[in-house]
């Protein structure tokens, strides 16, 4: 059984106007492979490190579909309304699956 993957995901919104636009096209792409918002822009505390204003986590079925999400045609388009409107870090990362702490 393969093990889940997540896309990890920080946003600076710097046009909120052009943004929409990207929200408005990404959908498509992530229907195709699977995704699911388990955070989408909720209230957060930055105790350590860096920050950006806008948190998001999308689960996907596996790391091969949260990989090819990510390079397709679908998502890629709605990448270019993306550039310019908000700055992003996105890291794709396959889940844990080992033991935890007791």
């Amino acid at each position: 059984m393969s093990k889940k993957a997540y896309w990890i995901v920080r946003v600076e919104v710097t046009d909120m106007d052009a943004y929409k636009n990207y929200v408005a096209n990404n959908g498509p792409a992530f229907a195709k492979y699977g995704a699911r918002f388990l955070v989408r822009g909720g209230a957060f505390e930055n105790p350590e490190g860096g920050a950006k204003s806008r948190n998001v986590l999308i689960e996907f079925p596996d790391l091969e579909k949260a990989k090819a999400c990510y390079h397709s045609p679908e998502y890629q388009h709605a990448v270019s309304f993306r550039k310019g409107a908000a700055l992003a870090d996105i890291v794709i990362i396959e889940a844990y699956d080992g033991p935890q702490p007791a």
